[in-house]
């Protein structure tokens, strides 16, 4: 999906703003018109926006309060609809959806306060990557799929084992100074289908 450039968006000092793993994430998506796309950990809704514009029929929730209110503000500012909640996970999530995206907290670090939220994945990277995958199969429709943001500093033996099970693809990737993105494409193979 192309990356629309140009949009009017908003940023909160508390929300994490649109970065090069967001641009990563929204070219590495291949949505259709009329897809159900949820999206966990929004912060600025950047990437739902980005689906919104392709077509998608867009639920989005974020952990942070403040990343809620922005996603909406700026849902607004660019004529999309959207329905943005607050959510940890799946908390506050019902349905059914085609794509399920994450730009994951994946900095192997244990940082404090809402903002370092959408960065820190504690000691092994991995942060909340277990629990989305555990609650997916509720959450997917037929053929559906998990797409995340994960990063070469993640304990690379703890994502391993994370995806055990797992039919996964890696749709892009980009090297930067000290570390190598990869968006995955994660398909729950039949044991784990509910």
């Amino acid at each position: 999906m192309e990356y629309k450039d140009g949009l009017d968006m908003a940023e909160d000092p508390e929300v994490y703003p649109p970065s090069e793993d967001s641009i990563l994430l929204t070219e590495s998506l291949d949505i259709r018109i009329g897809e159900k796309v949820l999206e966990i950990g929004t912060g600025s809704g950047i990437v739902s926006i980005q689906c919104a514009l392709n077509g998608a029929d867009v639920v989005c929730g974020d952990i942070n309060p403040r990343a809620v209110a922005l996603a909406r503000r700026n849902a607004a500012a660019n004529g999309v609809d959207i329905d943005v909640r607050e959510t940890d996970v799946y908390s506050n999530i019902e349905g059914r959806f085609d794509t399920i995206v994450f730009n994951l907290p994946y900095l192997p670090v244990e940082d404090e306060g809402e903002l370092a939220k959408a960065w820190s994945g504690g000691p092994d990277g991995l942060g909340p990557l277990p629990r989305l995958l555990e609650g997916a199969p509720e959450h997917l429709l037929p053929d559906g799929r998990v797409v995340v943001v994960v990063s070469s500093l993640m304990d690379r033996a703890g994502l391993d084992k994370t995806l055990e099970g797992y039919e996964v693809r890696v749709l892009g990737e980009l090297p930067l100074f000290f570390e190598r993105l990869q968006v995955l494409e994660i398909k729950p193979l039949l044991a784990h289908r509910k």
